[in-house]
């Protein structure tokens, strides 16, 4: 069998879905953004990112209709209303941009180191490789316009140590060490995520009609402040500098420029990545507190995101992932 030949294994398959269906979500959102955005700066940013999605949207097409694969719906102009008034400041199409471009670096350095089929790997290689251009160039311009949340600085260790007591991993019973580095990357990248997340609940807030869908976004927006309330205070008692949320980013528009589809199939794809990250900050947090933290967090987010997919299911606005034959079934006949 040649590599031609070679039929698209069950990782490559969910890993051209999954993306399909994001990277068409993001087009709808950034379509709208490009509506309004007027930052001079910001516009190439925005544009190559979005080009990037429109791109990536074609590969896969080319990829499943070589398969003879059916192509999915994902999202489309009909979930965007292009003439609906500005819901976001520039600044927010900025920060949009990055925290997503993360997000998929994340996501698609994950993916390429589970496919193997040379042509999936190399669509997936040069999507991490756009990414990874398109975060480096909006962190340079955050940076430049003085919105980029810097990291706590630290003071450098005079010399190597080696842990010397089980005490080191108490957080409750015994007096809390100082975080080490890793546990403060975490904690802080915890928090600049869950404050883009509040920011961009508190516009969808305004805009969304379902009143199910409204209640969800609302208890999605509690979660986010919930873990910026834990987070901030271990900061805060460790004498670091904590941060909150802005609502500056946000304008009074009510008209909603998304399908209220699109806004909660949006909260369940970053459901998907939260509970990764935290998983990531569980994995490498040694102190008990903190474990203890994440731990919990992890259980309400997938609490979160059930109650979620009860909604999008009840509504029929989901489709079906591939899925594997049942063999029981054609046993029947």
């Amino acid at each position: 069998m040649t590599a031609k030949n070679i039929r698209l294994s069950s990782t490559e398959i969910s890993g051209l879905w999954t993306t399909y269906m994001q990277e068409s979500m993001a087009i709808c959102f950034m379509k709208h953004l490009r509506q309004h955005l007027k930052d001079e700066e910001i516009v190439p940013i925005l544009h190559k990112s979005l080009d990037t999605s429109i791109l990536c949207i074609q590969q896969i097409k080319e990829i499943f209709e070589k398969e003879n694969f059916p192509i999915p719906h994902g999202f489309t102009d009909s979930d965007v209303d292009l003439l609906a008034p500005p819901l976001f400041h520039d600044l927010f199409s900025l920060s949009f941009v990055y925290t997503m471009s993360r997000l998929a670096m994340i996501n698609f350095a994950f993916i390429t180191s589970s496919v193997a089929r040379m042509d999936v790997r190399e669509f997936f290689t040069n999507c991490l490789n756009e990414r990874t251009n398109i975060f480096n160039d909006s962190a340079t311009l955050m940076l430049e316009k003085g919105i980029y949340d810097r990291p706590p600085m630290i003071n450098y260790p005079t010399g190597v140590e080696y842990i010397q007591h089980s005490s080191f991993f108490t957080g409750y019973i015994n007096k809390k060490r100082p975080l080490n580095a890793t546990e403060l990357n975490e904690i802080f990248y915890n928090t600049v995520r869950n404050n883009f997340g509040s920011m961009l609940c508190l516009g969808l807030l305004q805009v969304v009609k379902d009143k199910e869908v409204k209640k969800y976004i609302m208890k999605g927006k509690e979660i986010c402040d919930k873990q910026n309330k834990i987070f901030n205070q271990i900061l805060l008692e460790e004498e670091l500098l904590g941060s909150s949320p802005s609502a500056m980013d946000v304008t009074d528009s009510t008209t909603s420029p998304f399908s209220d589809k699109l806004m909660i199939m949006l909260f369940h794809s970053l459901n998907q990545m939260d509970i990764t990250l935290l998983g990531h900050s569980l994995s490498l947090s040694m102190r008990s507190d903190l474990t203890a933290h994440f731990s919990k967090l992890i259980l309400e987010v997938l609490k979160y995101g059930h109650e979620g997919l009860e909604i999008v299911v009840s509504k029929q606005w989901m489709e079906q992932p591939p899925q594997t034959t049942n063999r029981m079934d054609l046993i029947k006949g």
